[in-house]
């Protein structure tokens, strides 16, 4: 699609319109620089943009400033281990984010230089796909470069009225989006568009009538914007079912509880977990607890993940203390202390159910 044949408002009136707003209207975020300010260092651009990666500004907020206060640099955060970040991610979601940040944090280090400056040379870090890399470059070393994230998206699919569903459409928003990026201050364009996608152009119910845009955006002019852009139908999500065992013993300093590392590489990759029966993505769990029993069920947690649902079923050990516990693989964590292990938003749960049920004691 030619963008310019589609184009109903010319790039410059586009910019000015975004620009003008953003520059009154700018959301206060604790990675972003003021409009007019000098721009923020690109580490912490770029990891406020892992961060945000399906996820909304107000769950990121709070693991931005831990980190940031943590490892303030991205040197830091590179020299830091692998466990170690994996539980400071904890509760964020989407556990390869984190297994790719190192990997960048590492990578970004080696160079002894700090983040590369270029759109080009940011996409050959590992992990930073088009958007980060885009992102970064505009908003940190005002670059001009295109950012394209689902509420951009969204602005574009109304001010343009495109009809055809997503996701064959992405290539065309991005087009039309590259129409109307001004050569300068391409990052705080890109954040205007955010923030209206994020506050005014919002999914449903939006508020054409304090938007910028509203005179030239087509789909207003055709009475309807909140049907764009069209979603296409997702297939239904499978549902699977699996066991968590909770397994304690008493040690030198209280009770402890079982915790397992994860493999890695995929599903909650390199978390700790309490042991489960080897669910999946593709089938239900089957394994065999980790010991005879007694075992004794404490009800279930669901879990809903991008590609399924899991109905887990928490199984709490009741025997007592034996050789067989004692040889169990794995870290003997304090109970005590089980919100300090950094388990991801599913085990915390399973854990709080144990708990629930009595897991602490005896």
């Amino acid at each position: 699609m030619d963008a310019s044949a589609q184009n109903p408002i010319a790039s410059e009136t586009a910019a000015r319109l975004v620009l003008d707003w953003y520059d009154r209207n700018a959301r206060r975020l604790a990675w972003r620089a003021p409009p007019g300010s000098p721009p923020p260092d690109a580490y912490r651009v770029w990891l406020s943009e892992v961060m945000l990666q399906q996820t909304t500004t107000a769950v990121v907020t709070p693991y931005f400033e831990r980190f940031t206060a943590r490892w303030p640099r991205v040197e830091e955060l590179a020299a830091a281990g692998d466990s170690e970040v994996m539980a400071a991610w904890a509760g964020l979601g989407y556990y390869a984010r984190a297994r790719n940040l190192l990997a960048c944090a590492r990578a970004v280090a080696a160079r002894g230089s700090g983040f590369p400056r270029t759109e080009g040379e940011l996409r050959a870090l590992p992990g930073l796909g088009a958007y980060t890399a885009a992102a970064v470059a505009a908003i940190a070393f005002g670059q001009r470069a295109v950012v394209v994230d689902g509420n951009v998206e969204r602005v574009v699919a109304r001010l343009f009225a495109v009809a055809e569903p997503m996701p064959a459409a992405k290539r065309t928003l991005r087009e039309l989006a590259d129409a109307i990026t001004p050569q300068d201050r391409a990052g705080d364009f890109a954040q205007g568009m955010m923030d209206i996608g994020a506050g005014v152009c919002t999914p449903r119910s939006p508020r054409c009538e304090v938007c910028p845009l509203a005179g030239p955006c087509r789909a207003r002019a055709e009475g309807d914007p909140a049907r764009l852009p069209v979603k296409a139908a997702k297939p239904p999500r499978p549902e699977r079912k699996g066991r968590a065992w909770w397994i304690t013993r008493m040690g030198p300093a209280g009770r402890e509880v079982l915790l397992v590392r994860r493999p890695a590489r995929g599903l909650l990759g390199g978390m700790a977990t309490l042991p489960d029966d080897g669910w999946s993505a593709s089938h239900d769990g089957q394994g065999a607890p980790p010991l005879a029993g007694p075992w004794a069920p404490c009800g279930n947690v669901s879990h809903v993940f991008t590609h399924f649902s899991l109905a887990l079923e928490v199984m709490l050990y009741s025997g007592r203390n034996s050789p067989n516990i004692c040889a169990l693989d794995g870290e003997w964590w304090p109970v005590s202390r089980i919100a300090e292990a950094g388990l991801p938003t599913l085990f915390v749960r399973a854990a709080q159910r144990a708990l629930a049920f009595g897991g602490e004691t005896d």
